[in-house]
Parts: C-alpha cells; sequence; structure tokens
C-alpha cells in the first residue's frame, strides 16, 4: 500500500526530505504544507541579497510550488498553517490563507517548523522600522527600508542588534552598501560559537569599518513624535542614533504546534526525539532547527541551528520511513563558517566554555602558520586554536580564521572528529600539496604533531593569559626590542645554550617566541637540562590575541 506522507515546513529539512522520499517510493503520496509564499529557498543567501553582492533575487527561489510538482509530483500548500495535530486519528488540521479550515490524513507525519527569530517584547520594538530575517518576505520588507532610507537621502544610519552569524553578515553587508552602521551585542562577545580571544580577530577588523557596542543589552526602540525610529536605548543607559534598527538576536525553535500536541519537549525547549528522528509520536518525525540534537563531542542535548545538519536529518527520515534497515542520527558537530570582510572565520566541535560545563578535561594549542608556502608570493596567516583530550588523544574542537583556507581545515578537523581519528593520525594524514594552495606540512598536520607532542609527554603547555615564574622570550634582539612581554629575560634561541646559567633552576620557566617553533625548540633544550620549562602555546601572536579580547 501506499504512503501518505504530511511534512509541515519546508526549506532544509522538510524540503530535502520530501524529494528523498520521492526518489525512494513513487507510489508514495507526499503533502509539503508550508505558511508562508516560499517553500524552498535560500535562506542563508538572504543577507547578500540585501548587501546586493546577490543581484538577482530569484536566485534564491530554489524551488516553486509548481516546480516541485512537476520534479518530484510533491503536493505543495503554501500559506497554509497546520493548526492542530490530531494524533489518534492521524491527521492534521490546516488553515488556508482564506480562512478555510480543512483536514489531511497522515500515515507519517515530518515537522520542520524550523525557529522563529527572537523578538523581544521591548518599548518601542512594535512598528515600522524595526526588521527581523527569516524569509523571503522579511528581506524583500528590509530592502525597502534601506532603499526608502537611501532615497529619502537621510543619514542612512543602521543599527543591527545581535552579534550571532545573521547578525554579524547583515552588518558586513550594509557596509559594502555605504550605510553607516553600528552592531550591538549584549554578551561580551559576537559569535559565540567561538571563544573570546578568536572572536576578537573579528571584532578587530569590525571596528574597522563599523561601529561596534559590546556588553550592553538591547532596552527599548526609540521612536520620535511620527513615531519613527530615531535610535536605540541600552542597559547601560547609553543611547544610539539609527534610522532602521535590524534584529539578529538569535532563534527559538518553533515548537507551538508539537507541544499543543503533546509531543514531548527537550530541556532545551526543542522538539525532543530518539536516534532515528522520531518524537515521542512513533507516526511524527521531527528535523531541523526545531528540534534538540546530541552535540557529538558533550553527548549533552544541543539546539544547533544550522542549515547543513537540517538537509541531512530530513534524508535519514526519509530512509526511516520508507527503508527496512533503520538510521541513527550520529549527532551535531556545528561546523560552520563566516565571511567577516576578507576574512574567513570557521569552527567545528566545541569550545572552552562548552568543555568546561560539561566537565570535560581537555588542552588548548594556538598555531600561526601560513595558508600555503611561505615562499610562493600571496601568502597569508591563519589563526589556529584546536582543543584537545591528552589522553584519549581525541580532537574536541578547532577554530581556524584568516585570508584564505581557514574552511578547508575546518573541514579537515570535522571530518577527523566524526571519524574518531586521533592527533596521531591528524599529523599523518596525506593532504594535497602544492606551493599556491599549500604546504608540504599542512597546518593540520602542524597542529596534529603539535597536539602529539602534548600528548606524548614531549613538551607541557601554557596559555598565553596563564604565565607562570619567570618569562624568557628567545626571539632575537630586533623582535625583542620592538614589544615584549613586561619582565621577560631575553635570550635568542641560538645563543640558549651557551647561556643556561643566566636562568634559575628553582623557578618554572615560561618560554615564548613569535609564534610558537623556536619557543618550542627552546623548551626541549631546557627540558632536557633539567629546567621546569613550559612552552607559551602560540607565543606573542596568541599573547595579543588575549590582549584584543579584553
Amino acid at each position: 500500500m501506499s504512503k501518505r506522507i504530511v511534512i509541515i515546513g519546508g526549506v532544509a529539512g522538510g524540503a530535502s526530505a520530501a524529494a528523498r522520499m520521492r526518489r525512494l517510493s513513487e507510489s508514495a503520496e507526499i503533502h509539503l504544507i508550508e505558511r508562508g509564499q516560499h517553500v524552498s529557498f535560500a535562506n542563508c543567501g538572504l543577507p547578500y541579497h540585501i548587501g546586493g553582492e546577490i543581484a538577482d533575487r530569484s536566485k534564491l527561489l530554489l524551488h516553486t510550488p509548481d516546480s516541485l510538482k512537476a520534479r518530484f509530483g510533491l503536493n505543495v500548500h503554501i500559506r497554509t498553517e497546520a493548526t492542530a495535530i490530531e494524533r489518534e486519528a492521524r491527521r492534521v488540521k490546516l488553515r488556508k490563507a482564506d480562512g478555510r479550515q480543512t483536514f489531511l490524513d497522515y500515515d507519517e507525519l515530518v515537522l520542520a517548523p524550523g525557529a522563529a527569530p527572537i523578538r523581544p517584547a521591548l518599548p518601542g520594538i512594535e512598528g515600522g522600522g524595526v526588521y527581523s530575517l527569516r524569509d523571503i518576505s522579511d528581506m524583500d520588507s528590509i530592502i525597502k527600508g534601506l532603499s526608502s532610507l537611501e532615497s529619502a537621502q537621510r543619514s542612512k544610519s543602521v543599527i543591527v542588534v545581535g552579534g550571532g552569524y545573521i547578525g554579524v553578515e547583515l552588518a558586513e553587508q550594509l557596509v559594502q552598501r555605504a550605510f553607516t552602521v553600528t552592531l550591538v551585542e549584549g554578551a561580551a562577545q559576537i559569535l559565540s560559537p567561538f571563544d573570546p580571544e578568536m572572536a576578537g580577530i573579528l571584532e578587530h577588523r569590525l571596528r574597522q569599518s563599523m561601529q561596534l557596542v559590546i556588553g550592553s543589552r538591547l532596552e527599548a526602540i526609540l521612536r520620535d513624535e511620527k513615531g519613527a525610529v530615531r535610535g536605540v536605548k541600552l542597559e547601560n543607559g547609553s543611547e544610539l542614533k539609527a534610522d532602521i534598527v535590524l534584529l539578529g538576536l538569535g532563534v527559538r525553535p518553533e515548537i507551538a504546534l508539537a507541544r499543543q500536541s503533546g509531543l514531548k519537549i527537550g530541556e532545551l525547549g526543542g522538539i525532543l526525539v530518539n536516534d532515528y528522528l522520531q518524537t515521542s509520536d512513533q507516526h511524527i518525525w521531527a528535523v531541523g532547527d526545531a528540534i534538540e540534537v546530541t552535540n557529538i563531542i558533550t553527548k549533552k542535548p544541543a539546539l544547533i541551528p544550522l542549515a547543513g545538519p537540517a538537509n541531512r536529518q530530513g534524508r535519514l527520515v526519509a530512509d526511516n520511513i520508507f527503508l527496512s534497515q533503520k538510521k541513527r542520527y550520529r549527532g551535531t558537530l556545528g561546523t560552520a563558517v563566516i565571511r567577516v570582510h576578507e576574512l574567513i572565520a570557521a569552527c567545528t566541535g566545541a569550545n572552552e566554555r562548552t568543555l568546561r560545563q560539561a566537565g570535560l578535561q581537555y588542552e588548548k594549542l594556538y598555531l600561526f602558520p601560513n595558508n600555503h608556502a611561505g615562499y610562493f608570493p600571496g601568502a597569508s596567516s591563519l589563526s589556529m586554536k584546536v582543543l584537545f583530550c591528552p589522553h584519549s588523544r581525541k580532537l574536541l574542537g578547532a577554530q581556524v580564521i584568516g585570508q584564505e583556507g581557514a574552511d578547508k581545515r575546518i573541514d579537515v578537523f570535522a571530518t577527523a572528529i566524526l571519524a574518531g581519528l586521533s592527533v596521531d593520525d591528524l599529523s599523518e594524514l596525506e593532504l594535497c600539496y602544492a606551493p599556491p594552495v599549500g604546504s608540504a606540512k599542512d597546518p593540520v598536520n602542524m597542529a596534529g604533531m603539535m597536539m602529539k607532542n602534548v600528548c606524548d609527554g614531549l613538551v607541557r603547555s601554557v596559555a598565553p593569559n596563564k604565565l607562570r615564574g619567570v618569562v624568557l622570550d628567545v626571539r632575537s634582539s630586533a623582535e625583542f626590542s620592538k614589544a615584549a612581554f613586561p619582565g621577560a629575560i631575553h635570550i635568542a634561541l641560538d645563543e640558549l645554550r651557551g647561556r643556561l646559567a643566566e636562568l634559575p633552576r628553582d623557578q618554572t620557566i615560561s618560554v615564548y617566541c613569535q609564534t610558537g617553533q623556536r619557543s618550542y625548540n627552546a623548551t626541549r633544550i631546557l627540558m632536557q637540562h633539567g629546567f621546569d620549562a613550559l612552552n607559551v602555546t602560540g607565543a606573542w601572536r596568541a599573547m595579543q590575541l588575549f590582549e584584543k579580547s579584553t
């Protein structure tokens, strides 16, 4: 017998589930329910059309109801809201745009409602001039508001509230459109998946193109006597002027329908699913931003609203409905990437805050290799941070920022984590090399070798903000004279063996150079001569990261 499948919600999770289902079954009757007008669009591309980099709006529309019908034989219901699930009868109550109510029976139901932008109940937030971005309609409204501001030849001042991925992307794009931009983030840093010192690199770059306000939350939208936006008020009492406010305060899972239907909700507020992505009702499945997933590193529940995982979840649910052998969802790493002007910032796995909260033991290392062979023109530096367990020898997380090559390295790290590779494996990976695109010893290999040295006890590391005992600078005299750690002893690496008598043997020695290679060599020399020596991971370059993030 053919199955009737009802999918509530399109875009990454719902649309991918529907397409996979059709490939698995020509006989299935598949209904896709979408509350809005657009059922399959590139939501990650919305900020870039606002900024003009994606000039053609139609490029964002991946499929229309007609194209989904023609290609996949789907029954697509747009401007139709699912208002109730009658689980015993296995049917969904629908409300059309004209108010008509109908029912649709199902054999299996898939929930892909996504997540809604957070819009707190603050004074002045309701009314014109304040926008959130979720879908094509929101994008069109924002573009209309910005265009009216341009045509009126006003100050073109925009405040973006929220320093997550969407907020930063919007702020960057508005700068490209020559708006005067202020980015406000209530937390102590932007882009919370990154650790503060790494996010500091991006904050430094943003400050060169816009005003960046960190550490004070939005308290109110300020309006003039005619009701037009004139700015915002922050918790610290300051007021900032603006003609338009864009909200990028994060998202919340859309769970109203699931909760109303009696489905279990997880501790973080997402729809609870099992390893097969079934809800507490065996005939109802859920995917995408609305569900709680398992964090692969911590094994704890997490909300990770990303398009890639949602797409894979939709495919997996289709397989579990139509194929006899059920598949488990492994969990989510949270691998992500963002462009901030000319910089690419990527991350995977856990950051330090997540590891501490989970009570997991870890070590961290910093390195600053070139993106390709240094002798080939155009080489640029990567800022890399890796987190690993010295006992299991497993990689726990990584963050990379640079002009080129950050995404490539994070993709390798993400693959390594999912495959269960050890730090030893990372040091031995055979990665492609040619001078214009890489190095004979790739940055991933270098990170693996450094982690392996720590695991093997060949070196002990100390973080740049946790220096202990005497501080030793082993850079050249020219480097030392430009800038150095206050109170540091200076002995260049090539002179170290002949000047060991100048160093105390009853104190710990924290050794640094410019990026960590020379200080590692110096630390090995000192250890073998009986000194208690620690290598400052990332050395002087990493010290500067911590200075910028404070």
